[in-house]
């Protein structure tokens, strides 16, 4: 049987069919067999149309496997990835060819390689205030930045999660967001008073008018278009090389220390593990475990006052004031309108 055909089968009808799995999943699968075909047919010599199933040796994922970690210079973890968009075709043969079981056995058994668990890189109270203070909000992105450092800190929502954020997710009266977490679950969050004033004022003057296909998305970019993944991880990027010094921005993630640093508050709050789990969208418990390891030793006074900032309304935020340009607000409305 033609490996092609299996191919075909697996994005076209039990990915997005059968499993259901996200557009995402489906990009990274994809480019997992637009690296593995190629190689696979080199490794054989022969032609990619003249691969079939039972070229799926474990030697030849094996080969592949080190083939990423040697020329390709990829970590184990995406060697990993690799293997499990392999492993997924597997078990779709074994459902739909079952007279491969064999061979599907064989791949199935390879195992994952061990990796080190990355340090948690997450920002401390006083860095998230020092992050905010930065935004120049007389700038014409500077309210909607200002607003998605916030939604981040608040949500601890991913970043892909950000930008597919629609309008009718945000419910300004109950003061809560659906978000569409990975597996295309939805979970729902209540958000701090501060974080709906904001979107509440980014939806009512800041937030340009769309092109047609992204009317219903929260977050618009200069292009009038929906933000991205990574305009999301540009706009952090660039408050926190601002703020913080090259040998701390080695240890975090740009998006993803929001996301930890949501965590971590929780935790000093003492909300309980299945709250942070809940909230940050977590399938596996034990992704939310890994918190409790850290030390959270850091002054009182700073986490007293950063919660109190946060909880605060923007009606009685001076800071606000003093950075917004009234005056000329109406005047770059205007001209995102004619945009």
């Amino acid at each position: 049987m033609k490996l092609s055909t299996c191919i075909y089968k697996f994005f076209d009808q039990y990915l997005p069919s059968i499993k259901g799995s996200s557009r995402r999943t489906i990009q990274a699968y994809r480019d997992t067999f637009t690296l593995f075909l190629p190689f696979a047919a080199r490794h054989l010599s022969i032609k990619i149309e003249s691969l079939r199933v039972k070229h799926l040796s474990s030697d030849l994922i094996l080969a592949f496997l080190d083939y990423l970690e040697s020329d390709r210079n990829n970590v184990t973890r995406t060697r990993n990835h690799r293997l499990a968009a392999i492993k997924s075709l597997a078990k779709m043969i074994r459902f739909m060819y079952p007279e491969h079981r064999e061979i599907v056995a064989r791949i199935l058994g390879i195992p994952q390689k061990r990796t080190q668990r990355q340090l948690i890189g997450f920002l401390y109270p006083d860095e998230i205030l020092n992050v905010f203070e930065s935004v120049d909000l007389k700038k014409k992105e500077g309210f909607r930045d200002y607003t998605i450092l916030h939604l981040l800190y608040d949500s601890g929502a991913r970043a892909s999660e950000i930008t597919t954020l629609n309008l009718d997710y945000f419910n300004p009266e109950q003061k809560t967001l659906a978000i569409l977490g990975k597996g295309n679950l939805y979970r729902q969050i209540k958000l701090e008073p501060k974080t709906v004033q904001l979107l509440k004022l980014y939806i009512a003057k800041y937030r340009p008018a769309p092109k047609l296909l992204y009317q219903h998305r929260l977050f618009i970019n200069q292009r009038k278009t929906e933000l991205t993944r990574h305009g999301i991880y540009r706009i952090c990027k660039k408050y926190l090389l601002k703020t913080l010094s090259p040998k701390r921005l080695k240890d975090i993630n740009p998006v993803h220390s929001f996301r930890h640093a949501c965590a971590v508050r929780m935790l000093s709050c003492g909300k309980p593990i299945s709250d942070i789990r809940n909230r940050l969208g977590h399938e596996n418990i034990q992704s939310t475990m890994v918190y409790l390891h850290m030390d959270l030793n850091r002054r009182k006074a700073v986490q007293r006052k950063f919660i109190e900032y946060i909880q605060s309304n923007l009606s009685c935020d001076s800071k606000i004031e003093e950075l917004i340009d009234w005056e000329n607000s109406k005047g770059i409305l205007e001209w995102l309108d004619s945009l």
